[in-house]
């Protein structure tokens, strides 16, 4: 019915997720032995495929300079309270985080500034750093943005950049701080405190140039442990989110004083990402492409959780991973290949902030201005043949006119984001290409399954957001249904070959955020 798409099946996707998510891959961690296996996997199946290598030196890896940073034994967390016990915090229990500073010692003591969000957004006529100097010193913030239904102010309902964590840190760091504090509540962070505790492990951090601001110490508090900073000027955590929430919000220096010591486990490594190129027909046309993408990497061997200590990510994404070899296998075999390529690439460090992506969106196989589309799969559930597909981001950019017309051949609905709060647009890879101009978005699977009752995908996104998200948990089961895979991997597969035969360039919208970048690369 769909031409070449129709040789992508659930069976061969569910032959890589089985394998990818094995114990024997020890949760693909980076820079160790599970993850080598893994990347050495996907680059055979490619070759095995037919793709053409496009990585460094002929090869199917590009090379991604990393540091990993542990804390060590020892970590001690302190807050000196003006006419008040001191107060010591206990590790991943009430604080838990990471340094970026790349040194085997992060200790500071440093006076502490309540920032609320956090956010400086000129467009938005919001800046809780106004009139305030953090140079040095400590500042604690929630992670989210301030509430809104206007799509105008913060994006309504749905979360934008400013929210993510990710953001909170790279803007203290700018403003000089000596160290951040996210205090964590469920609502604000979308996720208990649990995924904070699992994610409590090595940080695979891109290797810092000279002189770039980076922080001492970049974490979480857990909201309860929060209340003594709160209370040192009579407020509770709820009403300092209160305060943080309420337009024209100024920051409040707290009269306390942090200290942390910070032992830290440094090393140097590489990891890869993985990419190969199917070329297009035509001379002038393959020299652009369509870009696909899914993140190989997940948290490895970690903190034991019912005798488990492999985070295996079979959802998160030994999916992805699956689907983007099945969909490379089948472009190779197309007997007319589209006018413009198609690349390939399953990029590293995903989970500790979408290292490899960014590495690749800043040294791509072509020029970011040559990449017309990137379409990124990540984490996909296996509960059979969807009616919708979830193509966030997409009516940003110029290929949405052809998104529609790929989803009706489909027969897909295009169903809006179910959970915009979670502010999915900016925590996965797609993003970094986005970031450099591309034109980008995810394909992820809808909220509405044939056989399925119609909340069905929300009482399931629930529960796995729960219990299984960046768990042991996250486990291989033989009785999945790979339907839904099969679907959404023929889907991309489509809109990637339609848009790889079309003319002329793609953008984004006017106005988008993202349109700069893009005009930027174009021109050179």
């Amino acid at each position: 019915m769909f031409g070449q798409a129709d040789e992508i099946t659930g069976e061969r996707i569910r032959a890589h997720v089985k394998f990818l998510s094995s114990d024997l891959l020890e949760g693909r961690g980076v820079g160790v032995r599970g993850g080598e296996l893994a990347s050495e996997y996907i680059a055979s199946q490619f070759a095995i495929a037919g793709l053409k290598p496009a990585g460094d030196n002929g090869t199917f890896f590009q090379k991604v300079p990393l540091v990993g940073s542990a804390p060590a034994e020892g970590v001690t967390m302190t807050a000196t309270i003006k006419d008040k016990p001191d107060v010591s915090f206990r590790w991943l229990e009430d604080i838990s985080g990471n340094s970026h500073r790349q040194q085997q010692n992060a200790d500071f003591d440093a006076d502490v500034v309540f920032v609320g969000h956090g956010i400086t957004a000129p467009e938005f006529n919001w800046d809780d750093y106004k009139d305030i100097d953090v140079k040095g010193k400590v500042v604690v913030l929630f992670t989210n943005e301030p509430p809104s239904d206007n799509p105008r102010f913060f994006g309504g309902k749905a979360l934008t950049y400013y929210g993510r964590w990710t953001y909170k840190y790279e803007q203290a760091a700018r403003k000089g701080a000596v160290a951040c504090i996210i205090i964590h509540t469920p609502p604000t962070a979308g996720y208990g405190w649990i995924v904070v505790q699992a994610s409590a492990r090595e940080d695979s951090q891109v290797k810092l140039a000279p002189g770039s601001p980076a922080l001492n110490y970049a974490g979480w508090m857990q909201e309860q442990a929060a209340e003594p900073l709160a209370q040192s000027i009579g407020k509770s955590v709820a009403q300092l989110l209160e305060m943080a929430n309420k337009p024209g919000f100024r920051a409040i220096p707290l009269p306390v004083r942090f200290k942390g010591h910070l032992p830290m486990r440094i090393r140097e490594f590489e990891s890869v990402n993985i990419a190969g190129m199917v070329p297009g027909s035509d001379p002038v046309g393959r020299t652009e492409a369509i870009v696909y993408s899914a993140h190989w990497d997940h948290l490895g061997i970690g903190q034991a959780v019912n005798g488990d200590k492999i985070y295996n990510g079979a959802v998160d994404n030994a999916t992805g991973c699956a689907m983007l070899i099945e969909m490379g296998r089948a472009w190779a075999g197309l007997q007319r290949k589209p006018r413009r390529s198609a690349i390939f690439v399953a990029v590293t460090a995903e989970e500790s902030g979408m290292r490899g992506s960014e590495f690749y969106g800043a040294h791509p196989s072509i020029a970011s201005g040559k990449i017309m589309l990137n379409l990124n799969f990540d984490s996909f559930y296996p509960f059979g043949k969807m009616k919708d597909v979830n193509v966030g981001g997409a009516e940003r950019t110029t290929v949405w006119p052809t998104v529609q017309e790929v989803a009706k051949r489909f027969n897909l609905k295009i169903e809006g984001d179910a959970h915009p709060e979670q502010g999915h647009y900016y925590r996965s890879d797609h993003f970094s290409f986005a970031r450099v101009g591309v034109p980008a978005f995810s394909v992820n699977g809808g909220a509405h399954y044939y056989g399925k009752p119609e909340d069905f995908a929300t009482k399931f996104f629930e529960e796995y957001n729960d219990k299984n998200y960046h768990q042991p948990s996250d486990e291989y089961k033989d009785d999945w249904d790979f339907a839904g895979m099969e679907q959404m991997a023929r889907f991309g597969f489509t809109l990637g070959e339609t848009v790889a035969n079309q003319t002329g360039t793609t953008t984004w919208m006017k106005g988008d955020e993202f349109l700069p970048a893009r005009v930027k690369s174009l021109a050179h």
